[in-house]
């Protein structure tokens, strides 16, 4: 994939789906692309580190980066800001580097809207029953989160079709090469407009 084009991968999913297995999985094996940090406004975790996971920042600090017009998308998720460094993303591609954002459906339409050439691909799980299992052994959240997070993730499941590619993240190998299939420009079989995939995901999800 060393011949990837620098365009903009821009990758969503419900939580608990693995998107954020999969992008690192993707990054690691092909240096070539860079991963675009989010910012963020909520608290950080045990396992993760300021400018590796996220840029972590306040809400002050936030609203004066939209103002300044530094974010190129943002979002609210779970009462807490996400948004995306324009100046990161741009900065990548003038480089030469295709450039992974992962962020939810909603950053993604207005990422769409700010740069529509980029390329969107949703990952979905490949069954709700597999997505609580998945949220549940995380064993990081309460219960009424939990529930929070399965309602939230049946309303982000219906955005699949205005992405441009589908991944089923069944099986993790399988899930990967066909991210890679999409990022190398090879995706037709992932594609939201093939008739195989949206029967695939019609028949889950209805």
């Amino acid at each position: 994939m060393s011949e990837t084009q620098a365009r903009l991968f821009v990758i969503a999913a419900p939580s608990g789906a693995g998107k954020t297995t999969l992008v690192h999985a993707l990054t690691t094996r092909h240096p070539e692309l860079r991963f675009s940090i989010s910012y963020t406004t909520r608290r950080k975790r045990r396992n993760e580190a300021d400018g590796v996971d996220y840029l972590f920042v306040d809400k002050d600090e936030f609203e004066r980066l939209r103002q300044q017009g530094e974010l190129l998308e943002s979002a609210t998720v779970f009462d807490n800001l996400y948004a995306t460094s324009r100046r990161q993303v741009e900065r990548h591609l003038a480089d030469g580097h295709p450039v992974i954002l992962e962020i939810d459906w909603q950053g993604a339409a207005q990422v769409r809207k700010a740069m529509p050439d980029c390329v969107t691909i949703f990952i979905l799980p490949p069954s709700l029953a597999e997505l609580e299992r998945r949220l549940r052994n995380r064993r990081t959240d309460s219960e009424a989160v939990i529930e929070r997070r399965l309602r939230d993730a049946v309303s982000d499941i219906g955005h699949w079709q205005e992405f441009d590619y589908v991944v089923i993240n069944d099986n993790l190998e399988r899930a990967l090469a066909d991210l890679e299939a999409v990022v190398a420009g090879n995706g037709a079989a992932q594609a939201t407009a093939n008739s195989r995939v949206r029967g695939t995901v019609e028949r889950i999800f209805s």
